[in-house]
């Protein structure tokens, strides 16, 4: 007994000692760029100055209380984070299963047993059985320790997997409030167009039964108020989809959604602060995300390796056996068995060697992916920036035209009501400012819409409130 006991300790030491087959995981080398491209040149000087961009709470990002409350309620309701919590769970519970390999098993049973000697004996003995048994396979190749790296990386991919939803999600919320926002604004100047081309309606229907004018004023002037009122109708469409677009993030069903700031009021930064480069590989959960798997595919080849090799499994068991419970464990009733095999797989059809080069390339594919998404992400910024940068100074302009369309159609009325001009220019230059007013508060849409893409490219709003 004490032999077959040094026996199995010095096994498991041997096992616990043993090598792992298959790479290490090393990051693969990447090409990372200095700063962003995209950046103004009085932005180069104030990286280092200001606190990052992404690592900004989002509810210092986004200060609309209104959109703080609707942000948070996506978060608490929202059924892919639900979801995405639940994966979570079943790779935590998948860890522990392929972990638990690396463990004994031990069992235990217990029989009771009748006996008969002859047909015609009575008091037979009854004879019970009682044992432990022990089953381990030493993992002297790693097998199972690689098994087990690779189920903690997938565990932590589905974390960054969970968090690439949440950032998703907040981005997704701000920018449909956004929109609505926009669509609040062009309805304001929709209905207050039609309010005024239908004062310019009946004056010119009073100067038409006056023989001032002729029928055509009259027409013209009704192309006015049905464009405008054609556009309440349609912003009106876009509010309740958009309303229903939110209720559903909101884990809803479709509902009315408040309003908080007026879209030209959200404050937001007028130069982002955006980090090193460098930074978002650590910043982005879809980066990290796709490390963890390329962790795990690496992992696996080892696991794949250890095919090739001999399995060393141990066996113990210890047992009594007798006519009385009260006697379990006295005497010559007990016994004990300890054993050992060492399986090599001699010829297997070409399964192993396909399993092996089957891990490979699945460890070379998530590579390449991961790459990609480094790539994808240093692209994001990019267009982020310019994006934002460009939007602003497009606003901008786009302001300055507005107020010009507006004293231009200010003019051409005083003009037609002093008989210096036709209708006709007052026609076009009422459906010129009334378009710029509608494209500004799409511009204003645009600067906030690349606002909150930026916050998001750069890994901002996932790992804080």
């Amino acid at each position: 007994m004490t032999k077959a006991r040094i026996s199995i300790v010095a096994l498991v030491l041997l096992a616990l000692g043993g090598c792992k087959l298959g790479p290490n995981y090393q990051r693969p080398p990447l090409t990372v760029p200095d700063q962003y491209r995209g950046l103004a040149p009085d932005q180069t000087t104030q990286q280092q100055a200001t606190e990052d961009f992404a690592l900004m709470k989002w509810s210092a990002v986004f200060q609309d209380e209104t959109l703080r409350a609707l942000i948070k309620e996506a978060l608490a309701n929202n059924y892919n984070m639900q979801i995405a919590a639940t994966q979570i769970l079943q790779a935590s519970a998948n860890l522990g299963i392929v972990r638990a390999n690396q463990f004994p098993t031990v069992g235990g049973t217990f029989s009771i047993v009748n006996q008969q000697s002859t047909p015609l004996a009575t008091g037979s003995p009854t004879i019970d059985t009682a044992g432990l048994q022990l089953n381990y396979i030493v993992d002297f190749w790693g097998q199972y320790r690689r098994a087990t790296e690779a189920a903690r990386a997938q565990l932590l991919s589905t974390v960054y997997a969970r968090d690439v939803v949440q950032i998703t999600l907040v981005s997704l919320v701000a920018q449909n409030y956004f929109l609505l926002g926009q669509y609040d604004l062009q309805l304001t100047y929709s209905k207050d167009t039609v309010e005024a081309d239908k004062q310019i309606l009946n004056l010119n229907t009073i100067r038409y039964k006056g023989g001032d004018v002729a029928i055509t004023d009259v027409y013209q002037a009704q192309v006015l108020v049905q464009q405008a009122e054609a556009e309440v109708i349609s912003l009106q469409q876009a509010i309740e989809q958009t309303q229903n677009n939110i209720s559903l993030l909101l884990g809803k069903n479709p509902q009315g959604i408040p309003r908080g700031l007026n879209l030209t009021e959200q404050p937001h930064l007028p130069d982002v602060p955006t980090g090193l480069p460098s930074a978002l590989l650590q910043r982005r959960p879809d980066v990290r995300r796709d490390e963890e798997s390329l962790v795990a595919a690496n992992a696996n080849v080892g696991v794949a390796k250890a095919a090739f090799f001999p399995q060393i499994s141990l066996t113990g068991q210890f047992g009594a056996q007798s006519t009385a419970i009260t006697s379990f464990l006295q005497g010559p009733a007990t016994f004990w068995a300890v054993g050992g095999q060492i399986a090599q797989p001699i010829f297997e059809g070409g399964r192993i060697r396909s399993g092996y080069r089957l891990a490979w390339a699945q460890r070379d594919q998530a590579e390449l992916v991961y790459k990609q998404t480094v790539l994808n992400a240093f692209g994001d910024v990019s267009n982020s920036l310019v994006g934002y940068n460009d939007s602003r100074a497009y606003r901008a302009k786009i302001e300055e035209q507005t107020q010009t369309y507006r004293e231009t159609a200010r003019l051409a009325t005083v003009r037609y009501q002093g008989g210096v001009t036709s209708f006709l220019e007052v026609l076009v230059t009422e459906q010129d400012y009334f378009s710029s007013e509608l494209q500004l508060a799409q511009a204003w849409f645009q600067e906030m819409q690349n606002y909150v893409q930026l916050y998001q490219a750069l890994g901002g709003g996932w790992d804080q409130q």
